[in-house]
Parts: structure tokens; sequence; C-alpha cells
């Protein structure tokens, strides 16, 4: 099974992530844990140019995270669900179409596209997305790249394209509150995960 953690920053996404993966772990499976932008030595170059670089056009910043997404899905994701190994990804595809496809305006149809091509249709089983509100989310966060430091008005854009992309694509996105403590969002995550199995 292949899962992904989406949301804003200081959304607790990358909490949740960890804790399913034990939870796994626990439970004997075999995890290969992962993020994005990064997961491969190519796709941590990536991040550095996309976290701390320059300033970029919405299209480069999509083709940067494209191009990581490329690496990350042909060298780790791809083969360890051959291998019959469970994955879960701190961020994958739905970021491209919430931040660039929605948030940036070039559209989630042109976006999915470029991604799908790229990850050789590689999409994920189940896709959970924490909302929380973006003031809470900038209040939590404790990073400053280059994307939060456009301020609190993308974040609200982002978090509306989240829960558009939630209603475009019910069958593979769920949403969860995560205003509640981590351990209770990680039960209805686990949850949620023994309905699919």
């Amino acid at each position: 099974m292949f899962v992904t953690f989406e949301g804003l920053d200081g959304s607790g996404k990358t909490t949740q992530a960890e804790l399913l993966a034990e939870a796994l772990r626990a439970g004997g499976r075999d995890v290969v844990s992962t993020r994005e932008p990064g997961g491969t030595p190519l796709g941590e170059e990536v991040r550095r140019l996309l976290l701390e670089g320059v300033e970029m056009s919405p299209w480069a910043e999509a083709a940067l995270f494209t191009a990581a997404r490329a690496e990350l899905a042909a060298t780790v994701i791809a083969p360890a669900l051959a291998a019959g190994r469970e994955v879960v990804c701190d961020r994958y595809l739905d970021s491209s179409l919430a931040y660039q496809g929605i948030a940036r305006g070039l559209g989630v149809e042109r976006v999915l596209m470029l991604n799908l091509n790229a990850t050789q249709g590689l999409l994920p089983d189940l896709t959970f997305v924490v909302l929380v509100d973006p003031e809470v989310a900038a209040e939590r966060s404790t990073g400053s790249d280059r994307i939060e430091r456009e301020g609190l008005e993308l974040q609200r854009k982002v978090d509306a394209a989240y829960r558009e992309l939630a209603s475009m694509f019910p069958n593979r996105i769920t949403t969860v509150d995560g205003n509640r403590p981590p351990e209770v969002i990680a039960e209805e995550i686990r949850e949620r995960l023994r309905e699919l199995s």
C-alpha cells in the first residue's frame, strides 16, 4: 500500500506520517518512509533549491517538484511497492496540485498530467489531508522556507485548494481534523486503513 500525507506546513502531517509508519512497523509490516521534495540524493538537492533558493516562476517551481518526484517514484517508491513493502510519504503529487495547480493558477489538469507522465502514473492508494486553519498552521510551523515566507494569503489559498482536491478525488483523498491530539488523529487514520484492507 502507498499512503501519502498532505497539509499546510504546521498541520501535523509529518507527525501523522511518522506515527503511521511506526504503527505499521509495530504490526510487523515492512515500511519505507520518505518525504517530498527529497527522499533521494537528487530530491534533496532539488529540495534545497526549492525551499532555500531564489524566486522562480510557477512553472519552474512545478517542474522542479516534478523532477524530484519522478526520481523518488522511480528509485524508491515503485521498487518498494514491487517488493511488497508499504510506502508512507510525507507529501506527494497532491502538493503540486494544491500549490501550483490551484493556488498558483497553473490548473489542476495541466499539473496532474505533468506529474502522471513523470511518475509513470504512480498514484497513492490513499492520501490523508490534515486540515487546520492557516493561522493555526502558521503558529505551529517552525520553518521559514521560500514558500512559507510568501505568507498567510498563499497558505489560505492552499488550504482551500486541499479542500477542493478532496472533493475532486473523494475515492483517494480523505480529510482529517488536525485540531485534535495527534494520537486521536492517528487512530482515525489507522481505522480508515483497516476499513480498506
